[in-house]
């Protein structure tokens, strides 16, 4: 469940409470927690509404200064069903933020992770991208995703979902524009870079 950046201060100070959303399919649980992009909210109820059934109040706690702003903003076919999700905000940090803050402190927590990337390599019809992605990411942090997708001769949209499958493993930080490698991803490339290069005749076959 995504939140627009604009609600960010809202969430952090819990003065907001509600978000609407059209879902072809519910995209959100009652009891399971949710990344805001400024902490974490635990959705309390998910309840299918109409658009009358929406309140001034409502509409506040949800971030709009009234109903009809708020349905003015809403996205998606006005066919599909109208979903109100009631959250609270929790005092704990993202895993992936106490994660990503951890670094890879021994060669056998580096090579776990080195072990997930082949993972990654070996699923992608790309072929093997990991390596690449975080010299890139390290190389030129801050840098707009438009510009590292094309030095990498990815499309944009494929390329950042791709990113967000390093940040998952607490590699990468998302900035404004672009990204940055974490504590635990300089660990790892620091612990990466230093492995001898596996030739062709080393290479298992």
């Amino acid at each position: 469940m995504l939140f627009e950046p604009r609600l960010r201060a809202g969430l952090a100070d819990g003065s907001i409470t509600l978000a609407f959303r059209r879902w072809r399919r519910v995209q959100a649980v009652a009891g399971h927690h949710y990344r805001t992009g400024s902490g974490m909210v635990a959705a309390e109820s998910v309840d299918v509404v109409t658009p009358a059934d929406i309140t001034a109040g409502q509409a506040q706690a949800a971030g709009y200064p009234d109903a009809a702003a708020l349905l003015a903003d809403l996205r998606g076919d006005q066919e599909l069903p109208l979903y109100r999700i009631r959250f609270r905000r929790l005092d704990e940090p993202d895993p992936r933020d106490v994660l990503a803050a951890t670094p890879a402190g021994t060669d056998a927590d580096a090579a776990t992770i080195a072990v997930r990337l082949a993972r990654m390599d070996a699923a992608s019809s790309h072929g093997p991208w990991t390596a690449a992605f975080l010299a890139q990411i390290a190389a030129r942090p801050a840098v707009s995703s438009v510009f590292l997708a094309q030095t990498l001769g990815w499309e944009r949209p494929e390329f950042k979902i791709h990113v967000r499958r390093l940040k998952a493993l607490g590699l990468t930080i998302s900035l404004d524009v672009g990204y940055r490698l974490s504590p635990r991803g300089e660990s790892y490339l620091a612990w990466a870079n230093r492995q001898p290069a596996v030739t062709g005749q080393d290479a298992p076959g």
